[in-house]
């Protein structure tokens, strides 16, 4: 069994056990590792704790309960192990916003949300820390080809529209063109959720038409970091491998207006294994990587 299997076989164990007084311990007996082995995997693959994992799923598997009016709130609290109603409420109210109260009088309404996908990705141990896997790398000087759009994550459905972006680029080209493609990302500004997007081929094509650009890319000293699946269900995992990387490479990230490169080996299979490059300052390897 692979790390993946572990940890989704873990995801539904622990909904199946929501109820139970789980632990970090009692989890990964279940799975015959020590406790610090599956904190590191779990924290590694899922991007947070397993204890903070619990309390979401705790609150998660709440709603419903809440919702059903068949039991009082400190019911609740004590069969979903969260020692005291005050510690239920507290907890409640910072994942959520408001009082669990709240949901009683129907004005509000919050949605459960299903057990999350294991963001699939290489991994591995350097000096007992389990990190993401990644190479330092210089992205060469490419000229790509494509469409600019700019998008906000708050609002917009941003697969959608990258799908659809896409496709417009590929009915604008010679069909028989194969190979990768590149989604570049540029210009998000401090506490915005706004980017501009160049969805592009590394083909010199000429298309008349509105928001159609070539672009030079410059050479990039890089992270590299492989993923399986959609962007945007690696989501906050991203975040914190490139975290998590940072501190244990000693390397800074670049002040570049690219914020990061997404590249796909097969422009007509946006569902395949892609690489994410991230500008990062050229400094002295302390790390061998």
């Amino acid at each position: 069994m692979d790390h993946y299997e572990v940890i989704e076989d873990a995801l539904i164990y622990i909904e199946n056990n929501i109820q139970q007084p789980l632990s970090l311990v009692s989890v990964a007996d279940t799975f015959n590792m020590s406790k610090y082995y599956f904190h590191r995997l779990f924290s590694a693959v899922m991007g947070c704790s397993l204890n903070n994992y619990i309390l979401s799923r705790r609150l998660n598997a709440s709603l419903k309960l809440i919702q059903s009016d068949h039991l009082s709130l400190t019911d609740i609290a004590y069969q979903l192990n969260f020692g005291t109603p005050s510690s239920f409420t507290r907890a409640f109210k910072r994942q959520y916003g408001i009082a669990p109260r709240s949901l009683r009088g129907r004005d509000q309404s919050v949605s459960q949300v299903p057990i999350p996908s294991v963001v699939k990705r290489s991994i591995k141990n350097i000096n007992g820390d389990i990190v993401t896997d990644f190479t330092l790398t210089e992205l060469e000087t490419i000229r790509v080809s494509g469409i600019a759009f700019e998008v906000d994550l708050a609002t917009d459905d941003y697969k959608t529209k990258i799908r659809s972006h896409s496709k417009m680029l590929l009915d604008s080209i010679d069909q028989t063109i194969n190979g990768s493609c590149y989604v570049i990302y540029s210009d998000c500004q401090p506490n915005s959720t706004c980017f501009k997007v160049l969805f592009g081929i590394p083909h010199d094509i000429q298309i008349d038409k509105p928001y159609y650009f070539t672009v030079d890319i410059p050479q990039l000293f890089c992270a590299k970091f492989k993923y399986f699946g959609d962007l945007l269900d690696i989501g906050n995992v991203f975040i914190t491998d490139f975290a998590r990387f940072l501190k244990i490479s000693k390397q800074e990230s670049e002040n570049s207006h690219i914020e990061l490169i997404q590249v796909f080996d097969n422009i007509h299979n946006l569902d395949s294994a892609y690489h994410i490059y991230t500008p990062i300052k050229k400094l002295p390897i302390d790390l061998d990587v």
